[in-house]
């Protein structure tokens, strides 16, 4: 009878280990260990495996049964972290985060704070006020403002003073400087209604602005 390696050819179709053109199959833990037993059922009685093949193929049996228990710890600590993430998700659900962007949904029957990042020292910041068709209804200045993160309160109201309706606003930050006007990143606070889970990171469903994922939170409030 024809042998490969030792091992006979009907021993390796009992145990199922070929390959066919177009897939391939890999050898596990049991596998492994039936082509060993099978191995050495099957060895020339007058040229014996020696104890360094031996040796080998035992390692390689060890190898195998460890990257098996690797595999399974590190399916083990996935599910722990999506765990973790299931319930980071829901303690934000109805909470406040503040978040860059430039629209918010504001509450004008109170004070909306925000704040805007400065990169350099400015003579003069502003911050001017849309409604949700884009005309400008109120404009904040904040004079001259040194570098970092700078809080500014709107009391939502235009310009004239009257009192604006609750609604999604747009807040476009300015700095002046020697060269000329430049545009500025705004940190606004917005309401969590939902959280999805899955994929590579926890997307927030913020209320009246669409998704936004979790590593973009700048703070978590109340």
């Amino acid at each position: 009878m024809s042998t490969v390696g030792d091992v006979s050819l009907s021993t390796m179709d009992q145990y199922q280990i070929k390959q066919d053109s177009n897939q391939k199959k890999e050898l596990g833990k049991n596998e492994f260990l039936n082509l060993l037993v099978a191995q050495l059922n099957n060895q020339n009685p007058l040229e014996p495996q020696s104890n360094g093949e031996f040796i080998a193929q035992l390692a390689q049996f060890s190898q195998v049964e460890g990257i098996e228990k690797l595999n399974t710890s590190m399916g083990s600590l996935v599910t722990g972290y999506q765990s973790s993430q299931a319930l980071q998700a829901s303690s934000l659900v109805g909470r406040k985060v503040i978040v860059p962007g430039d629209k918010a949904v504001v509450d004008t029957s109170e004070s909306f704070k925000a704040s805007l990042i400065l990169p350099t020292s400015s003579s003069n910041v502003a911050v001017n006020i849309y409604d949700k068709s884009g005309a400008a209804v109120s404009r904040i200045n904040l004079g001259e403002q040194a570098a970092g993160n700078v809080s500014f309160i709107w009391d939502g109201k235009d310009a004239s003073g009257n009192l604006l309706p609750p609604g999604t606003y747009k807040f476009e930050a300015q700095a002046s400087y020697a060269e000329g006007t430049k545009g500025l990143y705004t940190l606004l606070p917005a309401n969590v209604d939902s959280v999805t889970l899955g994929g590579s990171e926890l997307m927030l469903n913020l209320a009246g602005l669409g998704s936004v994922p979790m590593s973009q939170v700048q703070m978590i409030g109340q």
